[in-house]
């Protein structure tokens, strides 16, 4: 019998030639949408991995940092740390991102500074005040504009927040795997299948998770201190209070992470 050879029909991934509007407003998965809603998606639907996302690349590209990490780490004699090695690989695509954390949080805090402008006006409403009407109305519109912009930004900034964890994810999986094949004899014997499949199905998910909140490690006292000087202005000593209470629950929410790590 003759062997009849499938050829993979190849999806070109649309977000590959997207333009900045496409990428902003997510547009180019607009076709995956339309056949989500006739039926069920199945896997000849999906789009070929970009190359930038493909394990390989990632795999190689992490793997030749940890190598400079070993050399120089043996030229130094000291232990090779593998966190400065992904620190090298990603810390330059990742600080990008924290420029957008800091717009979407600035943004947060200058939205209710407008509402209270806006709630001023209210409360001393003069009808003939032309100029409060003017910069009620500039107001409104900053408001608007602000929704708008945490709107926009808020999912761009989740999205690729989650691409640079993924892309950790898939090179640590990557690097993994081919470590496992290249096991000795007395290592396999101290290494259980086990460990590895947990190492690859849940340790390094963590990842995902870290990329996302590791930028309000220094955005969140900045916004804390713009905050805390806000409402000075506005309550007076008084705000104080929370803070406070906010801080002595901070080394209790740490030793909390602690213990449920360690019964993990």
């Amino acid at each position: 019998m003759e062997q009849v050879q499938v050829k993979e029909i190849e999806k070109i991934n649309p977000a590959a030639t997207a333009n900045w509007f496409s990428k902003i407003f997510f547009c180019w998965l607009n076709p995956l949408f339309r056949i989500g809603y006739k039926r069920s998606l199945e896997e000849e639907d999906l789009y070929n991995v970009l190359p930038e996302f493909r394990s390989k690349t990632l795999g190689l590209t992490l793997q030749s940092y940890w190598d400079e990490e070993c050399l120089k780490s043996a030229k130094e004699l000291k232990k090779p740390s593998f966190c400065k090695a992904v620190i090298r690989c990603y810390w330059k695509s990742y600080s990008l991102l924290g420029i957008f954390t800091f717009i979407e949080e600035a943004t947060k805090i200058v939205q209710p500074v407008l509402l209270g402008y806006l709630l001023r006006y209210f409360e001393t409403y003069d009808p003939n005040d032309y100029h409060g009407l003017e910069l009620a109305c500039y107001y409104a519109l900053g408001m608007s504009l602000c929704i708008l912009l945490l709107a926009v930004m808020h999912h761009i900034l989740f999205f690729n927040t989650q691409k640079a964890g993924m892309k950790i994810r898939v090179a640590m999986c990557n690097m993994i795997f081919r470590k496992a094949l290249c096991l000795s004899n007395s290592a396999r014997g101290k290494t259980t299948t086990g460990q590895i499949v947990n190492l690859l199905s849940n340790d390094v998910s963590k990842f995902d998770d870290l990329t996302i909140f590791l930028h309000y490690l220094w955005v969140g006292p900045i916004q804390i201190a713009v905050v805390v000087a806000l409402l000075w202005g506005e309550i007076g000593p008084s705000c104080l209070v929370g803070i406070a209470l906010l801080i002595f629950l901070m080394p209790l929410q740490t030793q909390f992470g602690r213990m449920f790590s360690v019964y993990r």
